[in-house]
């Protein structure tokens, strides 16, 4: 492998793109650079495959893999496609029944091996960025084995929130709180960390190669797995404290286009 090509891991809402969902021309041509320089530049997203590929096509990204669904799944690409992969499963109906008496009124959405995604009727699918998803009565998403699963509670704020998952005692699973009252669970010990670390190893880079970049709590595993390899582990500047603190440094905010002075800051590799 060329000497000094990186392995560039990005998260995607609050990194690449704008809260409504939109990317500043600066952070598109950032990305066109790291990638025109000779570098793998691709997602670490907890976003299902269904939309994280549409973030790929925005930013005329081809990687050979996507970690997507905070590590559970990684795609892996097929001719002019991508396939599933490694999923990673578990069965869900232990931690729905027991997040269920701390948030009734919360929305609940189950993402199966093959994507599909199943939701209760408090789970308004278009909003939350999930893509196109199967109403159910609560009792029917743990009936097949899931790679994460997503609670929402509009009707809390971050901090009402957090108490709330404090109080749960979520055990044998892995887990992150969003900016917002979201909860997402993955099967025990897999997270962005474990995915790219999957990934790194299939694309034959060195642990110092990587250089990663978030602003969620759903991005520290990740940032510690780059960190304690010697590689580049970068915060988003509207990142919470603990999420900073994780990275090894931290760089502007998503709106004032932050990526984009990282990505820019990559030279070429020698060849």
């Amino acid at each position: 492998m060329a000497s000094g090509r990186l392995l560039v891991a990005l998260d995607v809402d609050g990194t690449l793109l704008h809260e409504d969902g939109s990317a500043s021309d600066a952070v598109k041509d950032a990305v066109a650079h790291a990638v025109d320089a000779g570098h793998e530049v691709t997602l670490a997203t907890g976003r299902s495959w269904e939309t994280a590929r549409d973030v790929l096509a925005l930013f005329g990204l081809h990687p050979e893999y996507v970690v997507c669904s905070n590590g559970a799944v990684i795609m892996q690409r097929d001719g002019d496609g991508y396939r599933r992969a490694y999923v990673e499963t578990f069965d869900a109906r232990p931690v729905l029944q027991m997040v269920r008496p701390f948030l009734p009124e919360g929305g609940y959405m189950v993402e199966l091996a093959d994507g599909t995604r199943l939701h209760t009727v408090g789970m308004d699918s278009s909003g939350w960025q999930l893509g196109p998803a199967q109403p159910v009565p609560f009792e029917e998403l743990g009936l097949e084995p899931a790679s994460r699963v997503v609670v929402v509670s509009p009707s809390h704020d971050a901090e009402e929130f957090l108490d709330i998952v404090e109080q749960m005692g979520l055990h044998k699973v892995t887990y992150a709180v969003g900016w917002a009252a979201w909860l997402d669970i993955s099967p025990e010990g897999v997270s962005k960390g474990s995915g790219v670390a999957r990934m790194r190893e299939l694309l034959g880079f060195e642990r110092e190669a990587l250089l990663v970049v978030g602003d969620g709590r759903n991005d520290i595993e990740m940032f510690e797995y780059a960190g304690s390899g010697g590689g580049r582990a970068v915060a988003m500047g509207q990142a919470p404290d603990e999420v900073k603190a994780a990275a090894g440094e931290v760089t502007g905010d998503v709106d004032d286009d932050g990526l984009a002075s990282v990505l820019l800051s990559v030279a070429s590799p020698a060849r």
